[in-house]
């Protein structure tokens, strides 16, 4: 598709994101308490390298540059989320002003510089004290979600349009409490599960709060989708590839849109299922106004194999396969098998192993890699899809959980030595996308 052609609606949110752990740094300073991804990442062999968020890209600090970056890129609207330790350092109790005046100064300048921001309340940054009550497989963290949520809103709902209450419940339940590759490291089926419905129910109840307290805000919640495509057409396979999309995607699909937990799902977590108490998915299930899609890669099924690797594929340093025709096929069935809210595609990009080159970092890789999906979306969009807006992943290289520093999904390069911020190839093809959707010449 040309880059020259208008492939989205002139009211189109073309956007950026990055998340509080990953970028702001200042782990200690301004009274913020210690999240779980502070005390796991600081446990030897937990994350590579042995790297940590402590200062990440000093975005705490040098939001205002950032900033700058945006208005040259040209994008109408930046995701970026709060993280809950520096509001609330022991979860609940004591509010820490500082913490608050600082995502009142960064929405303010957001908005001065006609940046529309879209706040995500909780990307992953658990205060440690309430994982050491219980964390998110018990229910009174819930509770204390919705207390945070409360005191957020009391400051920032005046201006902020756009919430997002909960990043990916999958990895959250399951990277953190069922395999224990992100924190706080647990390794149980069951509290994968109880967290994961805790993660809804705080959805839920955050959602209650922000129509209450913010009425004329919009409220949507990103879930992490990997399509599921049979190894070839045996009704093995195909079966085998509907049940990893029951556990990846429906289960948390279908309750967040009303259906409550597939069948088939709750069979096969019979004897562990959590609690789930009257009313719980009716809560969950609380109307939005838009459905947040973050879309890396598909997974290829193989009866009594699992996820298998597709000969030849291009793979990206996660070792994910790209394959956009998966954002669109995943958009296509959402809008067949779904009543569906408006759609913003909250998380979408590619890790390269980028490097300076005289001041410039080359990254052809990824550029084809957003080209590709940017097609997939405009696809999808006519063939009646509601898509109504773009967020890229990510506007800066930054802390990979797990993998530390040394995956760079970002369009700006930063030097974590020095934490200058270099523009990448990526980010003028961006910018020039974004521009010649709006009729633009540069």
């Amino acid at each position: 598709m040309s880059q020259t052609a208008r492939a989205f609606p002139s009211d189109f949110v073309w956007g950026a994101a990055t998340a509080a752990y990953q970028v702001e740094g200042a782990a200690t300073e301004d009274g913020r308490g210690e999240s779980i991804w502070d005390r796991f990442s600081a446990t030897p062999g937990n994350v590579a390298n042995g790297d940590t968020g402590a200062v990440a890209c000093d975005t705490y600090h040098r939001y205002a540059e950032d900033i700058r970056l945006m208005r040259t890129l040209g994008i109408g609207a930046f995701r970026l989320s709060v993280a809950w330790p520096r509001i609330l350092p022991e979860g609940r109790g004591p509010v820490n002003r500082a913490g608050l005046d600082f995502y009142d100064r960064l929405v303010d300048d957001l908005l001065a510089n006609g940046l529309d921001p879209y706040v995500t309340l909780y990307h992953w940054d658990l205060p440690q004290a309430l994982e050491e009550n219980g964390g998110w497989p018990v229910r009174d963290t819930v509770d204390a979600f919705t207390e945070y949520t409360e005191v957020v809103v009391a400051r920032l709902g005046d201006r902020v349009r756009h919430w997002i209450t909960q990043n990916e419940p999958w990895v959250i339940s399951w990277l953190g409490y069922g395999l224990g590759v992100h924190a706080p490291g647990r390794t149980s089926d069951s509290d994968a599960l109880a967290a994961g419905h805790h993660i809804l129910l705080a959805h839920g109840r955050a959602a209650e709060v922000l129509r209450r307290e913010a009425p004329d805000s919009e409220v949507g919640i990103a879930v992490d989708l990997v399509p599921m495509y049979p190894f070839s057409d045996t009704e093995a396979d195909i079966e085998a590839a509907h049940r990893e999309d029951g556990f990846r995607n429906r289960w948390f699909l279908d309750a967040v849109l009303g259906r409550g937990y597939p069948e088939d799902m709750l069979e096969r977590y019979a004897e562990i299922l959590p609690p789930i108490a009257d009313g719980d998915l009716e809560t969950i299930a609380a109307p939005l106004d838009f459905l947040g899609i973050n879309y890396y890669t598909r997974n290829v099924v193989r009866a009594g194999v699992g996820e298998v690797a597709t000969e030849g594929a291009e793979h990206t340093d996660m070792g994910w396969e790209v394959y956009p025709d998966g954002l669109r096929d995943l958009l296509v069935r959402l809008h067949a098998e779904y009543e569906l809210p408006d759609l913003h595609i909250t998380e979408n990009g590619a890790a390269f192993p980028d490097s300076r080159n005289n001041g410039t970092v080359p990254d052809p890789r990824r550029i084809a890699y957003l080209g590709g999906h940017l097609d997939a979306v405009a696809s999808a969009i006519a063939d009646g899809v509601p898509v109504r807006g773009y967020f890229l992943w990510s506007l800066l290289d930054n802390f990979e959980w797990a993998f530390g520093y040394s995956r760079r999904f970002g369009i700006v390069y930063v030097d974590f030595e020095t934490l200058e911020r270099v523009p990448k190839d990526s980010f003028a093809w961006y910018r020039d996308f974004i521009a010649a959707q709006a009729g633009v010449q540069t």
